[in-house]
């Protein structure tokens, strides 16, 4: 099951959320909160699977988001 890790004010910032979870071994989802997918300043949510939660939060305090 995939769980929301962090809320992302903008596609920008869930994309770099993104590169660096997968730049540390961990498999991300975007998933846009508004209906209208072409707007850019949509929140996002990024989803990890349950079993690395625990490693991505690390992951984000880490690096100081």
């Amino acid at each position: 099951m995939w769980t929301v890790v962090y809320m992302a004010q903008s596609k920008e910032i869930a994309t770099t959320m993104q590169e660096l979870l997968t730049s540390e071994g961990i498999l991300v989802k975007l998933r846009p909160i508004s209906k209208n997918h072409d707007n850019n300043d949509n929140y996002y949510e990024v989803l990890v699977p349950e079993a690395e939660v625990e490693e991505a939060h690390s992951v984000i305090i880490e690096k100081g988001y």
